[in-house]
């Protein structure tokens, strides 16, 4: 990790070190229904989008990735970016969509796997957005049974609180990662 974090890194750093704590909570309760370990890619296929402070702290680390992966991930971003609009040109229903994540490694290796966003952390544990549960199809947790939950809503509003403190005028907006990667996280970029 870089020695020059800004106060804004420091608060994303420290509410990902929540989330981790979260999961790994329900991970060590419920360890035969928690499939998600190394090896397993299946949210890095996932199509969803990351807020200002999560795509800041992406392109302050992809910064630090060797030459040829970048001019790689950003190959594979392109590619990612089109089937996106593609998709969202066609009013695909996006919570449907598999479009592999740039930073995927051909070995299925997360290359900025210490930064993260959100829903890679929480894919395999249960999780509620408004009121409403998910979780991984890969995952053993049952339908109808309770379990624990990430309340993905109450960290949605602290990646806001962190966004508003980097960008007040662009922090509501969202973008997918591909689009991060391809540096437009601007005043002028196409929201999601």
């Amino acid at each position: 990790m870089s020695d020059n974090i800004t106060i804004e890194n420091k608060s994303i750093l420290e509410l990902l070190k929540q989330v981790d704590s979260a999961v790994a909570a329900v991970a060590s309760r419920f360890p035969r229904e928690f499939k998600c370990k190394k090896g397993c890619s299946d949210c890095c296929h996932a199509a969803f989008d990351i807020s200002l402070a999560e795509g800041m702290l992406i392109q302050d680390h992809f910064k630090l990735l060797g030459r040829k992966t970048r001019r790689d991930v950003l190959k594979r971003a392109r590619r990612a970016e089109k089937r996106w609009h593609d998709a969202l040109e066609a009013g695909e229903d996006i919570s449907l969509l598999r479009i592999s994540c740039p930073l995927l490694s051909p070995d299925d290796q997360c290359l900025l796997y210490e930064v993260r966003p959100v829903n890679c952390r929480t894919y395999g544990a249960p999780t509620e957005i408004n009121g409403k549960g998910h979780v991984c199809s890969r995952s053993g947790f049952s339908p109808g049974k309770t379990y624990p939950t990430v309340r993905l809503h109450l960290i949605q509003e602290r990646l806001l609180d962190i966004s508003m403190e980097i960008n007040p005028q662009i922090a509501h907006k969202r973008w997918p990662v591909a689009s991060v990667l391809l540096g437009t996280l601007t005043e002028n970029s196409e929201a999601v």
